[in-house]
């Protein structure tokens, strides 16, 4: 077949969520869900494909920022409910579903397509690749002694309004200054506080902040307790939901608060950046475990001048690329790329390339996490220069990993 792709109509918006959820096999209140987020979802950025009058696949996208090395931010497009009906699955839908909203993002301008990948083969043939890392880290209350002394204070409050607005001031000035974060979304944060959701069940938990010697909220964790019984006795496994610092002391003081918290004996944080400095401020380093590390944010480097001019580089050196873009249809572009710890410069050439890589190596090696060596291998590279991929390699990666800390 060959589908219709267009944005959808208002009144087919519950349509939208039917056949989203269906492919996605779950089943909430369609109608309900659907009343909930029309007014919160740009219907203008929900896409459909129809086989003749029945709609059987659903994109859709919101607008955000990608903060790069460097504390440059650039606009992009986050990614969503990507999905196929089952009875329509092998067709060529979801190409054509990809490729009508990457032409759309060149027309609004914004840089780059994020998502996150729920099956990990999908995306690399349209030129996303997996840009940051996650992990889960569980720490042995128990055994959680710190280094020092505790600063500052530490103060349970209640999950409001107010609430919400200081935890956003912390939030914002963190992900400006830490490449691989994206914005988020105003909403995001009343369900994140335990707004009722036709979705199903709504977060029940607790909120502290940190205020420094002045005062001044420099963090916040955002937790729920889940009954851990062992030997009859009344344990909990604490579950840190969301955890930001814009200072090492508050950093600190917030995980020292959640594993001194009564009746805790491991508390548990999962999307969390697998270099994480926690075992660093511990006594027995071995209290606090990483596991299930895995991919995080997938970026797709769509204006590729633009997003290589936007970030800064740890080290000085030029080099002529030769990208492959599935967009293209194949073709290759050359671009010379002159970066410093000033910045870069990124044009087109017709000077000969001293290596060529797919578009999906380049947006996994982006945000400096993932190695360019490491990432050609899905699709190859040509090395028309000896050491051009190690010189690229190097001029990519950072010594900071980066980490998304948004899941969406």
């Amino acid at each position: 077949m060959t589908p219709t792709i267009r944005t959808i109509a208002p009144d087919e918006f519950l349509a939208f969520v039917e056949v989203m959820t269906t492919a996605f096999l779950e089943r909430p209140d369609v109608a309900g869900v659907a009343s909930e987020v029309a007014s919160l979802w740009d219907v203008r950025r929900c896409r459909a494909a129809f086989d003749g009058g029945t709609m059987c696949g659903t994109f859709r996208t919101w607008e955000t920022e990608l903060t790069v090395p460097g504390g440059g931010i650039i606009p992009g497009a986050a990614i969503a409910g990507v999905t196929v009906l089952p009875t329509h699955r092998r067709q060529g839908i979801l190409r054509a579903l990809v490729a009508d909203e990457h032409a759309a993002i060149r027309e609004r301008g914004e840089v780059v397509g994020l998502l996150y990948s729920a099956e990990y083969p999908i995306y690399g043939r349209f030129g996303y690749g997996p840009a940051t890392r996650i992990a889960r880290w569980t720490l042995d209350a128990r055994d959680g002694s710190f280094h020092g002394t505790p600063s500052g204070r530490v103060e349970i409050v209640e999950p409001n309004t107010d609430t919400a607005a200081r935890m956003v001031a912390v939030f914002d000035a963190v992900r400006r200054s830490s490449p691989g974060e994206i914005q988020r979304r105003d909403y995001r944060w009343e369900y994140d506080l335990g707004r009722e959701t036709a979705w199903g069940d709504r977060w029940k938990g607790f909120v502290a902040l940190r205020y420094d010697r002045d005062g001044t909220v420099d963090g916040y964790v955002r937790y729920h307790g889940e009954p851990d019984p062992a030997n009859r006795q009344p344990r909990v496994r604490l579950i840190v939901d969301d955890l930001h610092a814009t200072s090492d002391e508050a950093y600190v003081a917030l995980w020292r608060f959640v594993a001194q918290v009564d009746l805790v004996d491991t508390v548990v944080a999962d999307h969390r950046s697998v270099s994480e400095r926690l075992p660093w401020h511990l006594v027995n380093a071995r209290a606090a475990r990483m596991s299930e590390p895995g991919d995080g944010l997938w970026v797709r480097l769509i204006d590729v001048p633009r997003a290589l001019e936007a970030r800064s580089y740890e080290r000085e050196g030029r080099i002529v690329l030769e990208v492959i873009d599935p967009d293209d249809g194949g073709d290759r572009r050359r671009l010379a790329l002159d970066v410093g710890p000033d910045g870069a410069v990124c044009r087109r050439t017709d000077r000969s390339a001293d290596l060529t890589v797919h578009v999906a190596a380049l947006g996994a090696a982006y945000v400096g996490g993932t190695r360019l060596r490491d990432a050609v291998i899905a699709d190859g590279h040509d090395e028309h220069r000896d050491g051009a991929l190690a010189r690229a390699d190097a001029l990519l990666r950072t010594a900071d990993e980066p980490w998304c800390s948004t899941f969406f």
